[in-house]
């Protein structure tokens, strides 16, 4: 997993040197789109439901967010990528039928996103985006004699609302966004982010 986060973070770092100029025009395309790689981050509130010895308990913490997304954009307007999401570990504790337990929650997700910008702006445009994929969540309660680790995936869901700012070689997208996984009794992740897009 750490070779994979390097080498992924050496890419992303080397993408700006590729991507097209505004002296020679020049741009790659597939099929008559225009392929991009984006790098976000931001913070969130994640809140899981978690049941333990017959009792539920909401477990909240903030944390952190990283994102990488490769994707297809089509004439300013739509555009679809694949995004791979990591969180910071959330840590809470809580009491499960008298028993005070601590419950630590690492996140991943990879969806398959979908946006729609508005209005006929050049430079600066809303828009609002859903994704839909998996969520792989490794979820370790520990305290009063109770050691219980869950490494389980589940399908997940997002929706963003946020603004671009067009600098046609390159974008900075700045968005709330919501995340749901069914994992547990169910994991909500609230954030903002904010990322650099480079088209090519």
């Amino acid at each position: 997993m750490k070779k994979l986060a390097i080498s992924t973070l050496a890419v992303l770092i080397a993408c700006p040197a590729f991507a097209g100029h505004p002296h020679d025009g020049s741009s790659w395309q597939i099929g008559g789109y225009d392929p991009y790689v984006g790098l976000r981050g931001g913070i969130a509130y994640s809140n899981t439901n978690y049941n333990l010895l017959n009792t539920k308990e909401s477990m909240t913490d903030m944390t952190f967010q990283g994102r990488v997304a490769m994707g297809l954009e089509i004439d300013k307007q739509y555009r679809s990528e694949i995004e791979w999401s990591i969180y910071s570990k959330a840590k809470d504790s809580s009491d499960f039928a008298g028993y005070n337990v601590d419950v630590n929650t690492k996140l991943q997700t990879l969806l398959l996103n979908t946006y729609m910008e508005f209005g006929g702006y050049r430079m600066i445009r809303p828009f609002a985006g859903l994704g839909i994929g998996a969520g792989f969540a490794d979820i370790d309660a520990s305290g009063a004699g109770i050691a219980k680790s869950t490494d389980k995936a589940g399908f997940s869901a997002s929706g963003m609302l946020g603004m671009t700012f067009d600098m046609e070689h390159f974008a900075v997208d700045v968005a709330a966004r919501y995340t749901y996984v069914d994992v547990a009794s169910g994991l909500h992740n609230f954030g903002g982010d904010i990322g650099i897009r480079f088209m090519f």
